[in-house]
């Protein structure tokens, strides 16, 4: 019990060392789609889900809930952002004699874009798509029955027409079972990792002034302004308000407390009902955002022969940037178990 209230100390104590270095620079993160929450249980709460995720969905949530499923799982979720953006996640996990193990892709586009010039503000005929990419490898461990910790690794990218970047981040994550009400306390590290800096083109219209060739990239004023990635540490907490004894019903709340470098602090709230032992009813709330404000979802639990399904689906009120019902954010998620 020491050991784990000293991991739990440090791990407190690193974040906010790390915040106080980087929370001034508001506005500044890039690769932002690290931000888009995935699993339309989890969006349907709020996105209050660090001390509630217990099932493979935890590899974007916090890495340590992968522990808490001894099933071997595929995810799939999709998402209809703002702006006719859209967002793909998939994820694969599985359990052996050394731990919990799950790999993941996520995939973030846009329609087909005009291109135009900034002298006239013209359309130049080509067209250009805007695409980000993480790909992961996520590790988790019960260490006993209260305490369980993860960590994933992430390949990242980002395409804007002609133009990348190639970057890589880590998260960590805990989860602390009180055994009192099923009270849960988690905490996750996400994206952490280098700055990243897009290679800017110098070319000019007189060849005598390019730069010369430079095929290792040694000439440093190719690169553009460094940005962060959107480092953010989750502290959540959740418990039973309510529970059937064989768990055929029951009702969770959980409140969570986000830090963001490129925002202040904000709040998630959220609440899950559980009926009728395979229906879901959610609801949550989020304080201190510039756009997003309640959300709510269902979902659905069957089994076949082959494997247990949880279908799920959830809406959050984009506020100002949604121009009806429709152009909001829809989330559909599907979850299988074997």
């Amino acid at each position: 019990m020491k050991k784990i209230i000293l991991s739990l100390t440090v791990f407190i104590l690193l974040n906010i060392s790390l915040f106080g270095k980087v929370f001034p620079k508001t506005g500044t993160a890039s690769l932002q789609f690290l931000k888009l929450g995935i699993d339309a249980r989890a969006i349907g709460m709020g996105e209050a889900y660090t001390a509630v995720t217990d099932d493979i969905s935890s590899v974007y949530w916090n890495p340590a809930g992968l522990a808490l499923n001894d099933k071997k799982q595929i995810f799939l979720s999709h998402t209809n952002w703002v702006a006719d953006t859209y967002h793909e996640f998939l994820a694969v996990s599985t359990v052996n004699d050394y731990g919990y193990f799950a790999i993941f892709t996520s995939f973030f586009y846009t329609d087909e874009m005009e291109e135009t010039t900034e002298p006239s503000f013209g359309p130049t005929g080509r067209k250009f798509y805007f695409t980000d990419l993480a790909a992961g490898v996520t590790y988790a461990n019960a260490f006993t029955d209260k305490f369980s910790f993860g960590v994933t690794g992430k390949y990242l990218r980002e395409d804007i027409a002609d133009e990348n970047i190639n970057s890589y981040s880590f998260d960590f994550g805990t989860l602390y079972n009180t055994m009192y009400r099923n009270i849960i306390i988690g905490m996750s590290l996400r994206n952490f990792g280098p700055e990243v800096q897009y290679q800017v083109d110098n070319k000019t219209e007189n060849p005598i002034d390019e730069e010369p060739y430079d095929p290792f990239n040694l000439n440093k004023s190719k690169l553009g302004t460094a940005f962060q990635i959107p480092l953010n540490f989750s502290l959540g907490v959740a418990g039973d308000l309510y529970r059937e004894d064989d768990d055929s019903s029951y009702l969770i709340a959980s409140v969570q407390l986000d830090n963001c470098v490129d925002r202040k602090e904000t709040w998630n709230l959220g609440t899950e009902y559980k009926c009728m032992k395979t229906m879901f009813l959610r609801a949550g709330y989020q304080i201190g955002y510039d756009a997003a404000t309640w959300s709510g979802g269902f979902g659905v639990k069957f089994a076949s022969t082959t494997a247990v399904f949880n279908v799920d689906y959830a809406y959050t009120d984009m506020g100002r940037l949604k121009e009806d019902f429709m152009s909001s954010a829809h989330r559909l998620s599907l979850k299988m178990s074997f």
